[in-house]
């Protein structure tokens, strides 16, 4: 294939290759496209069902384990750092296959390993075996969503990818509500198997999955580096939009990491009265994400543009947060309105997860698109050590002050740095 330097790419690099003629015609017959974007969103759906599931049931099963209340805090952090670890590990490796074997591949794999890790999960007897289990869960839900935005991404004419990333983000995270349901009314270890099943239940639809043309293109070029993290890491503008994707994702995370999982720590330490319950914050947290991921999709289809919805979102996100952090919530409603709106505003994180996918060429972009929302999701290691490390050595509310300015800081630098990308053709590559 003959390739040609790419002048006019965004924020002037002379770094990526455009085959010639590269046109949204490459995209995929429309039914099979739209066939494809329902099969990513309901893999992501059980994804995020599975991947919240620990978060419901870590005092119940922490409990039913023999753990005394003291220890759960600090246990529930270490398992749910595990299962992190495993999101990152699992992040580069499926991130790797997916340029290197295709996009497909890699959502049929990964959903036969979390879902089987799962379903083992409902036979733990202590901790050691969790961990295991978690870390290995943490690596199978790492490749779903990555792969899945690639792919969709890809098969999709530009002006309409932002509706299909849209519908699969808003379908996926409305998995974190049904995994909130599931904390409420079902037993944890009946819970763990009904979304490991759930995850083999949809293994069929994964054979209407096909990789897209650009990359098939992809695959029959020569001279192209696929999956290399040199590529990625190594040329400083394709790392500080990796790290720029990255840094814009910390806020979120931290609303469902710190202030949904540790809500009754939270609780506790601001005086309410009564015991708050893990599953009611998840549940709103989860309920707002839903809404706001559709919201922001529109937004952006609307606008046009990606960076003025991040920012509008963003900014409201840190409000909320700084809000919580104040203590302006005084009773159990209250906490878990506010836990709502910032459920809300984190959903932007569809907006992210797509401009991530078009900062990188074909034969990095399921690299770097896994790695980023995984390593977001790894971001959860420092916040909660910092968060169990710094509530004993200082008033709850300077704790999570710390942690809100510290992450609304790092994403707007995100935000700052990268480049819109809403009318950007992708099909090109890095060199």
């Amino acid at each position: 294939m003959q390739l040609a330097h790419d002048l006019t790419a965004h924020d002037g690099e002379q770094n990526q290759v455009e085959p010639e003629n590269s046109d949204t015609t490459n995209s995929a017959p429309a039914l099979l496209a739209w066939m494809t974007v329902v099969v990513a969103a309901l893999g992501y759906f059980v994804d995020v069902i599975d991947l919240w599931l620990f978060s419901n049931f870590r005092v119940a099963s922490l409990r039913d384990l023999g753990l005394t209340p003291s220890q759960i805090t600090i246990t529930g952090a270490f398992l749910i750092n595990c299962q992190q670890a495993g999101l990152l590990l699992g992040g580069l490796l499926w991130g790797i296959l997916g340029d290197k074997r295709g996009r497909s591949s890699v959502m049929f794999g990964s959903i036969i390993l979390y879902s089987v890790a799962n379903i083992l999960n409902a036979f733990v007897t202590d901790v050691s075996q969790y961990a295991i289990l978690r870390f290995v869960t943490g690596i199978g839900l790492a490749g779903e969503i990555g792969a899945g935005v690639t792919l969709v991404c890809e098969i999709l004419p530009k002006h309409q990818r932002g509706v299909g990333t849209t519908i699969v983000t808003g379908l996926g995270v409305a998995g974190a509500v049904v995994a909130a349901l599931m904390g409420k009314y079902l037993e944890w270890r009946i819970a763990f198997l009904v979304g490991g099943m759930m995850g083999l239940a949809l293994l069929g639809l994964r054979f209407l999955t096909h990789d897209s043309s650009m990359f098939a293109k992809m695959e029959h070029a020569e001279g192209i580096r696929r999956g290399s993290l040199r590529l990625l890491l190594l040329s400083r503008h394709n790392c500080l939009r990796f790290l720029s994707c990255i840094a814009l994702g910390i806020p979120i995370y931290l609303s469902m990491g710190v202030f949904a999982t540790f809500s009754p720590e939270i609780a506790a330490a601001f005086g309410f009265s009564g015991t708050i319950e893990i599953s009611s914050v998840l549940l709103a947290t989860s309920v707002g994400m839903t809404v706001g991921d559709l919201f922001a999709g529109v937004l952006s289809q609307k606008l046009q543009r990606r960076k003025l919805p991040l920012g509008i979102l963003l900014i409201s996100l840190c409000v909320v947060q700084g809000a919580i952090a104040s203590g302006y919530a005084t009773n159990e409603t209250s906490f878990v309105f506010l836990c709502g709106l910032a459920g809300l505003f984190g959903g932007y994180w569809a907006c992210l997860l797509t401009t991530s996918a078009e900062q990188f060429g074909t034969n990095i972009r399921a690299t770097a698109t896994t790695m980023i929302p995984n390593l977001i999701r790894a971001t959860a290691i420092p916040l909660t050590a910092g968060f169990v490390g710094l509530k004993h050595s200082m008033p709850m509310h300077e704790t999570l002050w710390i942690l809100v300015a510290g992450s609304s800081v790092c994403a707007f630098l995100g935000l700052f740095y990268l480049k819109e990308t809403f009318h950007r053709d992708l099909d090109f590559y890095e060199e």
